[in-house]
């Protein structure tokens, strides 16, 4: 079982990202890589070139180790000459959602992160945790909701979607039926942004 999570962001030219992509791949998937690779995408609206990577870990030593083996690399990630920047985010999952699963949920899918003002983690979790039975129909497309270990106080929730359309379906309709969003949640976001990425085609969820 996934007990932490790790998103990590690689960014690039935008006419290297199937290189990048497929040297990404070699990385995660060599004998030596610590947890399982759960998610790749290439980002599409947003900041482009950029490739998300969700890794999962049974515990905080695994992640650690997986950190020191991409920190001490003289080429992480075999990016090369290619990667221009990297980030490795940490993350707890909410404690009442399911562990991530490799599943098929169309190929779109939105990346929301949403900065937290200080002491604003504990009501956002109990909000979420109220709204996601009324809220099924959207919630279902949820993929994890998970908060940061590091850095700013924050939270990332990933959605999946057969399209852009469906989504925005679902949300009207939930904000409509006054089940989404969760309560508490709003008023404790200092900053928002989301990002809609595409999955790579070997990323296990798609």
């Amino acid at each position: 079982m996934h007990r932490l999570y790790e998103i990590a962001t690689l960014s690039f030219p935008l006419t290297s990202t199937a290189e990048v992509s497929e040297r990404a791949r070699s990385w995660v998937t060599s004998p030596e890589s610590k947890g399982v690779l759960l998610g790749s995408w290439r980002t599409d609206i947003g900041r482009l070139g950029r490739l998300l990577l969700l890794r999962g870990f049974a515990d905080a030593d695994e992640l650690a180790a997986e950190r020191r083996r991409a920190l001490q690399s003289a080429d992480p990630f075999n990016g090369g000459e290619l990667v221009t920047e990297l980030e490795m985010e940490s993350y707890a999952p909410f404690p009442f959602l399911p562990p991530v699963e490799p599943r098929a949920y169309g190929k779109v899918f939105e990346f929301r992160t949403y900065r937290l003002k200080p002491g604003g983690l504990p009501p956002t979790l109990a909000g979420w945790e109220q709204a996601i039975g009324p809220a099924h129909e959207y919630t279902a497309h949820l993929v994890i909701n998970m908060y940061a270990l590091d850095g700013a106080p924050r939270v990332t929730h990933i959605w999946g979607f057969a399209s852009l359309d469906e989504r925005a379906a679902l949300r009207a309709k939930a904000y409509a039926a006054h089940v989404w969003p969760p309560k508490g949640g709003p008023e404790n976001i200092h900053e928002a942004t989301s990002t809609i990425a595409m999955a790579e085609p070997y990323s296990p969820l798609s």
